[in-house]
């Protein structure tokens, strides 16, 4: 068993998860963490066993792979000088604070044959994966591709401070875009945007309607100012319309009774809750990581992927500022 040397560069709220993630992985050894900040680090490490640097720097000599959970500004700056050392990164989403700068580290990890994992997690959510299997199960069997319709997708959470150097659609919103940039697979033909500003600096909630060359049509709704936590998405396609609760991971599935296609008689309208094999998120997106390094093999979520969901955010975020000038 090949054993693989970690380490996590950013130990807030996120990084902690990762480097618990981490030593809990066969394997993997968890080296050391890094944060500039000792308060919370410090303890983390004594408590995980491994060592603690002030400065991301010193730990790259001592690890072949790390986990970078910085502030989204420091994304380039922090995954260049890691990239530059020869060690491969699961950075967490979205890539980076602007698309120039995503395609330099692309460019960066593929010059130093390197691997680059964007942290879009709900990729890894249990009732995605299940939605992805079933999908492809009746792709098998129909023969026919399934594309969707229409997708409406709602991800609100309560206001708080954490995050708001960036606005609502990078924070909440992208996870979604990834997602629906992933299952339509479609060129954008235009896109609508409406949002604001209320207790940030940056804006607060936010609406899109993403209209793809294929005809699908995507509504994304995204606020962190709401009294409840809710994350879900809906999907429409020719035979089947498709409920997908990221919150409480449950997927269901709605098809019209095939006794009662041509009837003439109210349809009969069949709705399945499905099975959910109970898996952490986190868990698996590390271990898809590893597997990609010590495999030699792609990694799950590519910095195209990540580029592609950082420059559909820039253009809602870009719609919002035209229509409030």
């Amino acid at each position: 068993m090949t054993v693989v040397r970690c380490g996590v560069i950013g130990v807030g709220h996120l990084g902690k998860f990762h480097a618990q993630k981490y030593s809990m992985i066969e394997n993997c050894e968890l080296i050391a963490l890094a944060d500039p900040s000792p308060k919370n680090a410090l303890a983390l490490s004594k408590e995980l066993k491994c060592d603690y640097f002030k400065n991301y720097k010193e730990i790259l000599k001592y690890v072949d792979v790390v986990s970078i959970a910085a502030p989204t500004s420091l994304h380039y700056e922090i995954t260049s000088e890691v990239l530059k050392s020869g060690v491969s990164v699961l950075l967490e989403k979205p890539i980076t604070s602007c698309v120039k700068e995503a395609k330099l580290l692309d460019k960066l990890a593929t010059e130093n044959k390197l691997l680059l994992q964007i942290g879009h997690l709900e990729r890894f959510n249990p009732a995605m994966l299940e939605f992805k299997a079933i999908t492809n199960e009746e792709q098998c069997f129909s023969g026919e591709k399934l594309i969707p319709n229409f997708i409406e997708a709602i991800r609100i959470a309560p206001f708080k401070l954490r995050a708001t150097d960036v606005d609502v659609i990078i924070d909440l919103m992208i996870h979604d875009i990834d997602l629906i940039l992933e299952m339509v697979n479609s060129p954008i033909s235009q896109i609508f945007a409406k949002g604001t500003k209320v207790l940030s600096k940056t804006i607060d909630i936010a609406n899109a309607r993403i209209e793809f060359l294929n005809g699908c049509v995507a509504n994304l709704t995204s606020s962190r100012i709401s009294e409840k936590t809710e994350r879900k998405m809906r999907v429409f396609t020719k035979k089947t319309y498709y409920s997908i609760n990221f919150q409480d991971k449950q997927l269901r599935s709605t098809h019209l009774k095939e006794s009662n296609v041509s009837s003439k008689i109210d349809p009969e309208f069949v709705t399945k809750t499905h099975k959910i094999q109970p898996v952490d998120a986190l868990e698996t997106e590390i271990k898809k990581f590893i597997n990609s390094f010590v495999s030699s093999t792609p990694v799950a979520v590519s910095a195209s992927s990540g580029i592609k969901a950082l420059e559909t955010a820039n253009l809602i975020t870009q719609k919002i500022n035209d229509s409030v000038r």
